[in-house]
């Protein structure tokens, strides 16, 4: 009888427990996650394994649940730099007196990447391996990521104010189309608008982005309904609720992200679901600027595709994805009054593929599944915080903290080896992040 000889592989990931995400729900016992250069191409039984592939290196995480790297579906990175800056203050106060005067003294190439890396390192010791970017010079933002290996959506910025990267309307487009052709073709980094709110960006603006997004065939970031009173002052101005407007203009679509939607009547939850728009909630940021509460499990059940993000460090103080699963996943129960709400599997869903989704990556990423970038987190749930475990997507969200997460790999590269970043110098990072916390402080 002649033997099969065994398929020389780059990888083979050996765990107790696989979370693929899709199917929905499945959970896997003692199977492997095969992989070779940068895509994953079997998940199948250890001992399967083993007959069917060499690898050229093997990691046997014997006591690890295997995940898809999470995607943190909105952040502001670079201000990574100004966390705990100006806390406890409300949003237009946060932002106004405090965030943006501050941006404007240190604002710039220096800042934008060393916040960058900060963050790069903190997301990759909890599991994430994608971040769907939005603040200034998106250029040295898109540079950074990947110079490190990480996967990125870049915000291309609009605003209707001069900042350090653009001074008028003209030149925020100019410099975004420049950005979002040097990245074209990139394996790591895409691009999308990200005109900021509804309250700083006009209807011209909005127009030449909506035929810009539909020309380039990429997705429209923003924030919108954040407060109650962000929607009652368009109300005055316009005579519409931000959501008509963006309505009006013709942006509800899907490739409309919205971040927050904290303030929704029903009718706008079911165009958010016909229209295939997808809803970014990040409720330990709503929840510490008192923004409100996004409606999460309506919008789950009406089918509206909700993502999981942090937001910035300088509203949430950090970029932790399992602290983010437990808060939405708890929040939105007490939002519906209803237990059985938002559940660990939902959760976790929301935190990778739905992700995913928004950002217009889904067929590369967000789930375990053949054919798939390799972005993969492993989680240690042998520590006693998570024993005894009946329930693996119930730990996960409900018990495990990010300093569990043991191994990450993107793109089939190991960024994490057994807690320790691969390629990143910490000391130098934290020798940048100190210095600018002396600069910020200063003029604060």
């Amino acid at each position: 009888m002649s033997q099969t000889t065994p398929q020389s592989i780059d990888l083979l990931i050996e765990a107790h427990w696989v979370v693929p995400v899709e199917p929905h729900g499945v959970v896997l016992e003692q199977h492997a996650v095969a992989v070779q250069a940068d895509k994953i191409v079997a998940i199948l039984p250890i001992a399967e394994a083993r007959g069917a592939y060499a690898p050229r290196e093997r990691v046997e995480l014997g006591d690890h649940v295997l995940i898809p790297g999470l995607v943190n579906s909105h952040t502001h990175n670079p201000m990574t730099l100004l966390r705990g800056l100006a806390d406890d203050l409300p949003l237009m106060v946060w932002l106004q007196d405090h965030i943006w005067p501050a941006e404007a003294k240190v604002m710039g190439p220096e800042f934008v990447r060393d916040g960058v890396e900060l963050a790069v390192a903190e997301m990759l010791r909890g599991g994430t391996t994608c971040a769907n970017e939005n603040y200034f010079f998106p250029d040295i933002i898109g540079a950074t990521y990947r110079r490190l290996g990480f996967r990125a959506v870049v915000g291309l910025p609009v605003i209707d104010f001069p900042t350090a990267w653009a001074k008028s309307a003209d030149e925020y487009f100019e410099r975004a189309i420049e950005v979002h052709d040097s990245f074209l073709g990139d394996a790591l980094i895409t691009t999308t608008f990200a005109p900021h709110a509804p309250y700083t960006v006009s209807d011209e603006s909005f127009e030449r982005i909506r035929v810009l997004s539909d020309q380039l065939d990429i997705p429209v970031h923003l924030h919108t309904h954040e407060t109650a009173h962000e929607v009652e002052d368009e109300k005055k101005k316009s005579g519409l609720r931000p959501f008509q407007r963006l309505q009006k203009l013709g942006l509800v679509n899907d490739r409309l992200i919205a971040v927050h939607m904290t303030q929704m009547t029903d009718g706008e939850i079911a165009a958010c679901a016909e229209a295939g728009v997808s809803v970014v909630h990040c409720p330990e940021s709503n929840l510490k600027l008192a923004s409100g509460f996004c409606p999460a499990e309506k919008l789950r059940k009406a089918g509206v595709n909700v993502a999981i993000g942090t937001d910035g460090c300088a509203s949430n103080n950090d970029l932790d994805m399992f602290g983010e699963m437990r808060t939405a996943a708890m929040l939105a129960k007490a939002v519906a009054g209803d237990a059985a709400a938002f559940d660990a599997a939902y959760a976790l869903r929301a935190a990778t593929l739905n992700g995913a989704r928004a950002v217009g990556l889904e067929d590369r990423i967000g789930s375990i599944e053949v054919g798939k970038q390799a972005d993969l987190a492993a989680v240690r749930l042998s520590e006693l915080e998570t024993q005894p475990l009946y329930h693996v997507a119930s730990q996960l969200v409900y018990a495990t903290g990010r300093q569990q997460v043991t191994d990450v790999w993107i793109a089939g590269r190991r960024k994490l080896a057994s807690r320790v970043l691969v390629d990143m110098d910490v000391d130098a990072i934290l020798g940048r992040t100190h210095a600018w916390r002396e600069r910020i402080a200063a003029h604060a």
